[in-house]
């Protein structure tokens, strides 16, 4: 059997520097901006294709080092090369953040951008393990997605995947069971409701101050939104058909956007909220 392009894309979460331009990078600019003073030791979680560590150095001279944590291989050596100038100023490091490895390093400031809901429901071992590795005085700097959800625990990509599963034949009410049958969580489940997140991070921190905005993704064309997804969601949702039918559903995936942009004017909006959070001592292990 053939695989496609996107598929191969998938596999490895490849075309992120595209992709992210349409939400991601946004939340970048947005959390970078919450960063004071002249810290010294930065690290971020999730930090993909090493955009942030790379922006957070050119702003801030002060960091001698900044560090990521990916469990991409694929994504860790697009990072490397990007930082390859910054040279002894970054540190790469594997990790699966639902177990994430103790580090020599106490930062100034934590970052994770749009990463949390992928850790459900075992959050709390990222949360203390970042309480453990913040500096006194440090913050850490988080972005939450927060999508309407129905009664099937639906809602934002999920609703997208819905529409692409119909076209290619499913029942839109069969949807639900299918997920359940490939142990596929939806991603509006995963993302606790921001009051439920509050009381979870109180475990931790202190919340010192909380920002919300809109999300909205828009696409120039159906291709553009196909790849938007192989890179973001890779093929955790793919895996619920046959690898026969997994690139008639990325494409399909792309046209489910594709319309609703032209229905809409907008592919999708959510509420997305950026929390400004220092340690607590004596939180929840």
């Amino acid at each position: 059997m053939t695989v496609s392009d996107t598929e191969a894309q998938a596999a490895v979460l490849g075309g992120y520097d595209d992709a992210s331009r349409l939400r991601q990078v946004h939340d970048r600019d947005w959390v970078l901006d919450r960063v004071t003073g002249d810290p010294e030791v930065l690290l971020d979680l999730g930090s993909g294709i090493g955009q942030l560590l790379g922006a957070a150095l050119d702003r801030h001279p002060s960091l001698r080092l900044a560090v990521g944590l990916e469990r991409s291989e694929h994504r860790l050596a697009e990072a490397a090369g990007r930082l390859a100038p910054y040279g002894a100023r970054v540190a790469l490091h594997r990790a699966d953040l639902t177990g994430p490895p103790p580090l020599p390093h106490r930062a100034d400031v934590v970052t994770m951008t749009s990463v949390l809901h992928w850790l459900y429901p075992v959050e709390h071992r990222v949360l203390g393990w970042v309480r453990d590795h913040l500096a006194p005085g440090g913050s850490f700097l988080l972005t939450t997605y927060h999508p309407a959800r129905d009664g099937h625990g639906f809602g934002g990509e999920d609703d997208i995947v819905r529409d692409a599963l119909a076209d290619l034949g499913t029942a839109p009410e069969s949807v639900p069971g299918l997920f359940d049958d490939h142990g596929v969580l939806p991603i509006a489940t995963r993302t606790r409701p921001a009051d439920e997140l509050a009381e979870l991070l109180g475990q931790f921190f202190t919340v010192e101050e909380q920002w919300e905005r809109e999300a909205v993704v828009t696409v120039r064309d159906a291709a553009q939104y196909e790849h938007f997804h192989a890179a973001t969601f890779g093929d955790y949702y793919a895996t619920v058909l046959e690898p026969a039918h997994r690139a008639a559903f990325f494409r399909a995936v792309g046209r489910a956007g594709w319309e609703r942009q032209r229905r809409r004017g907008r592919v999708s909006a959510m509420p997305v909220r950026l929390w400004k959070l220092t340690a607590r001592s004596g939180g929840t292990a």
